[in-house]
């Protein structure tokens, strides 16, 4: 059966301006059914508007901060920096798939990204903007590799029927989070101290955005692997249309 493609967005170093892609990412798609393609960020809207036609799905991959004026706010104290060009290129880009209907999987700054571009918000820094709650530590002390907190999902959510779990071990590399979800998308999974740690969209055929960095623990734990084989047999049914 003929793989489905999937584009991944790379990470732009902008002394060097040169992109940068983890094999983690690309290693996780291709031991899980799919064909991984690293997409340049210097693309103009047309060929964001063509690429949904040639690729079956789209992955938002970790990376920088988003900037703040993206969601409408003043950069505060605590928010990282940012690359105008993957901003501008993933905003297009994603925008092109979701109006195509196709598989989108967003993680760590990809689900900030996904929901910053249908109207929610996100929190630049957790620790200057959440300070009152119980000090998980979201941006984990050791390897990446190994868990860090739990994440309880929805129930009666997709990501609860991919994982065959209510409750999830994850890893934790992020020091921003979804603050309000867009209208359109719904809360799959939270911290033990309220943070969101996953959306998606019901009425979507596979649009879900994770805090969490699967790609790191996919050889270890079931849930992991398992959501990168649902997405890509998502892709795979996508490309069969």
């Amino acid at each position: 059966m003929k793989k489905p493609v999937i584009g991944l967005t790379a990470s732009h170093d902008q002394k060097t301006g040169e992109l940068r892609m983890s094999s983690r990412y690309t290693d996780a798609l291709r031991d899980c059914g799919a064909v991984p393609l690293v997409l340049p960020l210097s693309l103009k809207e047309g060929d964001c508007i063509q690429l949904p036609e040639t690729l079956d799905g789209l992955l938002c991959t970790g990376g920088p901060d988003v900037h703040p004026f993206r969601f409408g706010e003043e950069t505060l104290k605590g928010c990282g920096d940012f690359s105008p060009l993957r901003d501008e290129a993933e905003l297009l880009l994603f925008h092109s798939f979701y109006k195509r209907k196709k598989p989108i999987l967003g993680i760590c700054r990809g689900i900030q990204l996904i929901n910053i571009a249908l109207g929610g918000d996100i929190y630049q820094d957790l620790d200057a903007q959440l300070s009152d709650r119980p000090p998980i530590a979201h941006r984990q002390p050791f390897r990446s590799d190994a868990p860090s907190h739990h994440v309880d999902l929805a129930s009666d959510s997709q990501l609860a029927r991919i994982s065959q779990a209510v409750r999830i071990p994850v890893n934790s590399l992020h020091h921003q989070a979804v603050r309000r979800p867009a209208e359109s998308l719904r809360i799959a999974g939270q911290a033990p101290d309220g943070v969101i740690e996953a959306l998606e969209q019901p009425d979507y055929p596979f649009l879900i955005g994770v805090q969490w960095h699967p790609e790191w623990l996919y050889h270890t734990h079931d849930h992991a692997r398992k959501l990168f084989e649902a997405f890509a047999a998502a892709c795979a049914k996508h490309s069969m249309r």
